[in-house]
């Protein structure tokens, strides 16, 4: 077994802007105040993997230029659409409006564990502040909740990281 190194695996891409051009998977993120400037570029870079259709970076959540932002997110923050939004539940309301399936991932009491739930694309994940999670007004709105199991002692994990988890099972 041999270890692919960096220009390896760029070769493999192939011609960058014939892969810019490819239809993106149905997925929408909703970064609803997200604090960390760390956890939101490790998000665009993960939304860059998955090739999601649009981030919205809503409320607080900073936006690029931030060299914070940039630190994680390793060159793909031109790579992935995105916009600004003041206020979360405009977004989730417009997109609802055309035909977007909006799933907040959340523990509360009537979450379903993401492994269960029917997910139709397109799809809108909102994913909320790092400890105060998704606005009550906004998870009044989603067409669901779901939330990914916890089976240690910790009660939650990183933003980023269940962003991860999530997108994987989309696509």
């Amino acid at each position: 077994m041999q270890k692919y190194k960096t220009p390896d695996i760029i070769k493999q891409k192939g011609d960058l802007n014939a892969l810019r051009s490819q239809k993106r998977n149905e997925v929408y993120l909703i970064l609803d105040n997200i604090r960390s400037m760390y956890n939101v570029g490790a998000i665009f870079r993960t939304a860059d993997a998955a090739r999601v259709e649009r981030l919205y970076l809503c409320g607080i959540t900073a936006t690029p230029p931030r060299k914070e932002i940039e630190k994680t997110a390793l060159k793909t923050i031109n790579e992935v659409p995105w916009e600004h939004v003041d206020k979360t539940i405009d977004i989730v309301r417009k997109l609802k409006n055309n035909g977007v399936q909006i799933v907040a991932l959340e523990q509360t009491d009537q979450s379903i564990d993401y492994r269960k739930f029917k997910f139709e694309k397109p799809v809108a994940i909102i994913l909320g502040h790092e400890t105060i999670g998704v606005d009550d007004d906004v998870l009044s709105k989603s067409d669901a909740v779901v939330d990914i199991p916890m089976y240690g002692i910790a009660n939650s994990l990183n933003v980023s990281v269940a962003t991860g988890i999530i997108l994987y099972h989309l696509i």
